[in-house]
């Protein structure tokens, strides 16, 4: 089974100074995810969590919504041509009667480690109906120290991060700032699955009360899973795309980014933040 790290030679060059050592870097490998038996999407992805990933991975793509529509997630015996098991194949089994939504099992999508809709032809394409309607009532309210908070606490969580430098990390916490889950994966699109896959396996969606914050962009995809989730804020690091900021407008998704310190841009949902008692104060 793949590990999460590897170690290769590397040549080191510091001032001027030559040394030969091993360094560790973050695996990457395929992962081929399978719906009921059929060929449905390969992703690059480091090894672990896979079945995790692969159940947050159809919550995306509207598949599934609850623990009770996911039969089993298993790995596929014999799935090269020697038989041998590469655990970078799994097979998703539905609960028997579940109707699947209308997407093609012959497409056979391929998404890179940096973007999960490569092949999707337009916008109208990707937006998925949502099973839940982001719907907190009350709204979830944050004060700005406690969002200025939590890049921190997830950097300090980060454990492969500090041996390889490589991976994107994804977080959930509650309103209160508790830390709940932390996935790592070279692909940030595959550790937010992977948060998601836990939530569905343990019974927890929809997220209606969770705060999810990625180590890097905003891009709309994320704030696609985040909807699919009923994750009603998403924070990131680093920048939004036009269309994650389109999305959460219309969706109601409080979407903040360039969150830095005391830093943040607030591009919609603002209602869920204290963004008038912060202006006040400064």
């Amino acid at each position: 089974m793949g590990r999460v790290t590897e170690r290769r030679r590397v040549i080191r060059i510091r001032d001027g100074a030559v040394t030969e050592r091993p360094d560790t870097l973050v695996a990457e490998e395929p992962l081929e995810i399978r719906l009921n038996g059929k060929p449905l999407a390969i992703t690059m992805r480091t090894p672990g969590d896979d079945f995790a990933l692969a159940a947050g991975f159809l919550v995306s793509e509207g598949v599934l919504g609850s623990a009770d529509e996911l039969q089993s997630i298993v790995y596929c015996a014999g799935a090269t041509a020697d038989g041998v098991n590469t655990y970078n194949v799994v097979d998703v089994k539905t609960t028997p009667g579940l109707v699947l939504p209308d997407i093609n099992l012959e497409r056979n999508v391929y998404t890179t480690s940096s973007c999960g809709l490569c092949g999707k032809a337009s916008l109208d394409a990707v937006r998925t109906t949502a099973r839940f309607p982001i719907a907190d009532t009350p709204p979830v309210h944050l004060g700005t120290d406690l969002l200025a908070g939590l890049p921190d606490r997830l950097r300090a969580a980060q454990r492969v991060f500090d041996r390889t430098g490589g991976l994107h990390a994804a977080a959930l916490f509650s309103e209160d700032g508790e830390l709940l889950d932390i996935r790592e994966d070279v692909g940030r699109h595959n550790a937010v699955d992977k948060l998601v896959g836990r939530a569905l396996q343990d019974g927890r969606l929809p997220l209606s009360r969770a705060v999810l914050l990625v180590s890097g962009r905003a891009s709309f995809e994320l704030a696609q899973k985040a909807v699919m989730a009923g994750i009603p804020v998403l924070a990131a690091v680093s920048a939004p795309s036009s269309l994650a900021v389109d999305l959460a407008a219309e969706t109601g998704l409080t979407l903040v980014g360039f969150l830095r310190g005391s830093s943040m841009n607030v591009y919609a949902g603002e209602h869920r933040i204290a963004v008038r008692a912060a202006a006040s104060q400064g």
